[in-house]
């Protein structure tokens, strides 16, 4: 069963950065696809970012596109998002998932808040 912990979320300033972490510790399937998605208040959870085992491919929402970077540290069974440029609309809780590669998610973080202020 795997199991996974986010960390790195806080409160900034808008044009500020920070590094969000997902370690994952379990047991995890040769071939899978970890993920970010966010929710803000009112809102449905939406896709962020995704990166396949290995860091072989990432996806970007478009909103993300250019400001934020997924990858991982297989050494630390860590995967990173890193966001810059943040802007008052990435207020959200931001969840990591994970699971087989193009079989969903089935597991998920209990979420961290990041909160951008204009």
């Amino acid at each position: 069963q795997v199991q996974l912990v986010e960390s790195g979320g806080g409160l900034v300033q808008a044009g500020d950065s920070l590094r969000l972490s997902c370690a994952a510790s379990g047991r995890t399937s040769s071939s899978y696809t970890v993920a970010w998605f966010r929710q803000a208040p009112g809102k449905e959870r939406e896709f962020v970012a995704a990166i396949t085992s290995g860091g072989v491919s990432t996806y970007y929402a478009d909103s993300v596109k250019g400001r934020f970077t997924i990858s991982s540290n297989n050494a630390k069974n860590t995967v990173y998002l890193q966001m810059n440029s943040l802007k008052p609309e990435d207020t959200a809780v931001y969840y990591c998932a994970a699971g087989p590669r193009g079989a969903g998610y089935n597991t998920w973080g209990q979420g961290t808040q990041v909160t951008v202020s204009s």
